[in-house]
């Protein structure tokens, strides 16, 4: 397996401190996210493997398997060995032994299904039974999960595509019926199971299917109103402001959120205003604001 080595793409050091991590990942995800680079495919593959860093790393129980185990961490994981509420997982232990002790002893490695026929202490049933299912976990961005995307999971050397729907939520389990193990005695095929794990996004907050992110505008478009055109994951839009828009106050654009998943239509993009004043005002700005300062003074 590739050795990914999580604090270099970060470049943190190995002893950084978690809040170190997640500065250094905040940093390079405002500067390579696909907001800020559209059509730069070089960018998206950076954004991507930030956020998989991050997701590693960024995480304390993660990193410490990471940091034990290397570019083998998550073999373990899948193998049983996570304390999660999977529970034992015997046909993961079987792939994470061979993987160690494979071929060693013997010619033909370690036979897992004797050494659990062993422990049973009696005849196996000939009964049919259907296989063990397969979890696995795939890693999106936001914007894969807005828009679909695609992953190849490796099932034992053969590889399956997963098309995954626009929409999809972060922790959603994807179940591909009869992609697991092969069932005994005649059984049917155990299924996979896919966990979908969406990326921290340095602009948008999810809330259900609606998105949420702040908008700067400058103190002129609040006061008079106008328009500005804000990019978004459906591309740009224009956005009407009202005059005398609020400091802090939601805009709610309908239809720009999240699609909802297996179903026509969207959420909406939720943007929260926030008006940026000048660094310098003209003399003849100022005696303007000060005039109409002292008329609403004497209403």
């Amino acid at each position: 397996m590739e050795y990914k080595d999580y604090y270099k793409i970060l470049g943190v050091e190995r002893s950084a401190s978690q809040d170190d991590i997640k500065k250094a990942y905040r940093k390079l995800a405002v500067k390579y996210h696909p907001d800020k680079n559209p059509d730069d495919k070089v960018a998206e593959e950076k954004f991507k493997e930030i956020s998989e860093a991050y997701q590693v790393i960024g995480n304390p129980d993660s990193r410490k398997k990471y940091d034990e185990l290397g570019a083998n961490w998550k073999q373990y994981e899948n193998a049983g060995f996570g304390g999660g509420a999977h529970g034992f997982n015997a046909s993961g232990f079987s792939d994470f032994f061979d993987m160690f002790f494979g071929g060693q002893g013997g010619g033909g490695g370690f036979d897992f299904s004797n050494f659990m026929g062993g422990m049973g202490g009696g005849r196996r049933s000939t009964r049919p039974a259907k296989g063990n299912d397969i979890n696995a976990t795939i890693n999106l961005t936001l914007q894969e999960a807005f828009q679909g995307s695609q992953r190849l999971i490796d099932l034992g050397g053969s590889s399956l595509k997963i098309n995954i729907k626009e929409g999809v939520r972060d922790g959603q389990i994807l179940r591909l019926k009869g992609k697991g193990h092969p069932g005994r005695n005649g059984g049917e095929n155990g299924d996979l199971l896919i966990k979908v794990v969406i990326m921290n996004d340095p602009v948008y907050q999810r809330d259900g299917d609606d998105l949420i992110r702040n908008v700067n505008i400058d103190v002129y478009t609040a006061i008079l109103g106008g328009k500005i055109t804000l990019n978004t994951l459906k591309g740009d839009v224009n956005v009407p402001i009202k005059p005398q828009t609020q400091n802090n106050s939601t805009l709610r654009l309908k239809g720009l959120g999240m699609p909802h998943y297996g179903k026509e239509g969207a959420g909406a993009l939720l943007l929260k205003v926030q008006i940026l004043l000048p660094e310098h005002f003209s003399a003849k700005e100022l005696e303007l604001i000060k005039e109409a300062h002292e008329k609403s003074l004497n209403q």
